[in-house]
């Protein structure tokens, strides 16, 4: 008995008001002590259960959880709340903290696949970023998060076609040409005016150069000089920059 008394843990906020909770836990998200918060919020979700401070701590603690490290949690946090508050003024809120646990500002940075390489569990958070973004985007157009969520979009649009066209020039460079043509043709067909479409085109001509396939090839060499005539790869003459992903 007495062992079991000396491990017992007291609750400090059994005597604690909701307000006094929200007060404790704010302090410790201010000091980024997120870990600290992330219990606080959750007594505070059952002790003013069905007001508008559960709802806010519901959504402090997804943003607790998110800054742990915690990304699944998060996420499910989130889904959560928008599941129970549909009609919540906060959910344009809710959205774009989803798109930003799921967002990564390193997906451009490639250096070359031996370096850095877009995994396939990038990739799927990534196009779900995209997709919470995007519902933001539709749903609340005059959000204050808007502005933000549709370059974050444009980022990650840019992102994956990049990538797309890395593995292209990965598979050229070893004279898989087939596997070339078909990872250049996915980044033309499922993006849209995005700079990385134009060396993209360049490996889709010189891959079908390589198997022999003239017209295709020609083809390719066409649109690519009709899209973009001043390309290096058309002209021949090389920019003094550096790739365009470098600016991100």
């Amino acid at each position: 008995m007495l062992a079991g008394c000396a491990t017992s843990t007291v609750d400090k906020t059994a005597d604690w008001s909701p307000n006094k909770i929200y007060t404790e836990a704010k302090d410790e998200l201010s000091s980024g002590a997120f870990d600290k918060a992330i219990p606080l919020l959750e007594k505070l979700e059952g002790r003013a259960a069905g007001t508008a401070l559960a709802q806010q701590a519901q959504l402090e603690k997804a943003y607790a959880q998110y800054k742990t490290g915690e990304q699944a949690q998060a996420i499910g946090t989130l889904d959560r709340f928008m599941k129970l508050h549909p009609a919540s003024s906060a959910l344009d809120y809710a959205l774009y903290l989803k798109g930003t646990v799921n967002f990564n500002d390193n997906l451009g940075l490639f250096s070359g696949l031996t370096r850095q390489d877009l995994s396939e569990r990038d990739q799927k958070a990534a196009k779900e970023s995209f997709e919470a973004f995007k519902e933001l985007v539709t749903r609340f157009p005059e959000s204050r998060y808007t502005p933000d969520a549709r370059q974050r979009m444009t980022y990650i649009v840019n992102s994956l076609a990049l990538y797309e066209v890395h593995v292209a020039r990965y598979y050229y460079s070893r004279g898989a040409y087939v596997a070339a043509t078909n990872r250049a043709q996915i980044a033309l067909t499922d993006y849209r005016e995005v700079p990385a479409l134009e060396e993209a085109l360049f490996i889709l001509y010189k891959s079908y150069d390589a198997l022999g396939m003239k017209q295709l090839s020609d083809d390719a060499k066409r649109v690519l000089a009709t899209n973009y005539p001043q390309s290096e790869y058309v002209t021949g003459v090389k920019s003094g920059s550096g790739p365009w992903w470098k600016l991100w």
